[in-house]
């Protein structure tokens, strides 16, 4: 009998759970035992503004290679594979679009996201690397490369002083790379207070609670007291994805410093804010990025393997699918799941 497997569907705000006839691996794809899927801070702003039609989420993930294709022998980086090895894969294949953001669920493969028991890596090209992380590190790859793309946008050099907005996991992973890049100083602004416990544990000299200091000009003051000379910080990342974080952030960066755009993966709308007394005359330099590379799973996945900050810490809560709604609303602002702060929720598959 054909096997089975299980995928979440998401439309506007409701999931639902679907069955579907699990695929036989065409030549050169491989198919994936899902293990682990993280809630995405893109996905909380698409769930939150409303998913239009039928869609399959979830693009952090691990999982075991269930099957493989004719024709596959290595992974991206030349080693060798087989079933049973544990891989991570960038959801993005460039000219074809992203595993995670997939309309049309009853169309097969079906299996085209990670809230699934399965996962089918059907894209040409696409990158998947072989790892040796445990699974509730290896689940961290893909925000972890954010991390990576934004600090090498933003060139941190030795002894620079850099603030992080956000505490959430893209903020948390930007404060280490600019930490392991040469960062003499690390503010970290953000909340609840938990995750900015582990921010100090992963490397924040200085932190800042939003719930405590709720003033923008006394949390302006407070950063800056803690830059040479009180002028500001060298470089800020702006990782929390709410509009009134930015120009706050701009507040933050000295003469002729560096503000690095990071959390807005979603169209959350616009904002107003003085160009002349916050860009200009402040001389500063702008950046955005937009998600990351294959270059950046390449350079990234050592680090995490190399496992050391408590990286596993961070994923707070190991969910099965029939509890992502939980997920997602523990994440709408609360942070707060089964009496405890939410940092990074994973959802767990249960295929055999």
């Amino acid at each position: 009998m054909a096997r089975t497997g299980r995928a979440v569907i998401a439309q506007g705000q409701d999931f639902e759970i679907r069955e579907y006839p699990v695929p036989e691996p065409a030549p050169n794809t491989i198919l994936l035992r899902q293990e682990l899927a993280g809630i995405c801070g893109t996905d909380i702003h698409n769930w939150q503004k409303g998913i239009e039609g039928e869609m399959l989420l979830g693009h952090e993930n691990v999982g075991i290679i269930d099957s493989i294709g004719e024709g596959v022998k290595t992974d991206y980086v030349g080693n060798p594979i087989r079933e049973g090895d544990r891989i991570i894969f960038a959801p993005g294949v460039t000219g074809y679009g992203a595993y995670g953001f997939q309309s049309d669920p009853d169309n097969p493969p079906h299996f085209r996201g990670g809230f699934a028991d399965y996962i089918y890596l059907y894209y040409p090209d696409t990158c998947f690397i072989k790892t040796d992380a445990p699974p509730e590190v290896a689940v961290l790859t893909e925000p972890f490369t954010i991390g990576v793309h934004a600090v090498m946008r933003g060139g941190v050099q030795i002894g620079d002083t850099v603030v992080v907005q956000g505490s959430g996991a893209i903020g948390l992973f930007t404060l280490i790379c600019a930490k392991i890049s040469g960062a003499a100083k690390l503010i970290m602004v953000g909340g609840p207070a938990k995750r900015l416990e582990l921010a100090k544990r992963m490397g924040a000299d200085v932190t800042i609670d939003i719930e405590e200091v709720t003033s923008v000009e006394e949390r302006t003051e407070l950063v800056k007291e803690q830059t040479p000379r009180k002028e500001g910080a060298d470089i800020v990342f702006e990782c929390a994805g709410f509009l009134p974080a930015t120009p706050e952030g701009l507040g933050y960066v000295k003469f002729g410093g560096t503000f690095v755009e990071v959390g807005h993966f979603v169209d959350m709308g616009s904002i107003d804010f003085n160009i002349n007394q916050l860009l200009m005359r402040k001389n500063l330099r702008v950046e955005a990025i937009w998600g990351s590379r294959y270059d950046h799973f390449v350079r990234g996945l050592p680090i995490l393997e190399n496992n050391e900050f408590p990286y596993a810490e961070m994923v707070s809560h190991v969910l099965p699918l029939s509890r992502v709604r939980e997920g997602f609303d523990a994440l709408d602002g609360g942070y707060q799941l089964d009496n405890d702060t939410a940092i990074k929720i994973a959802i767990r598959a249960e295929a055999d």
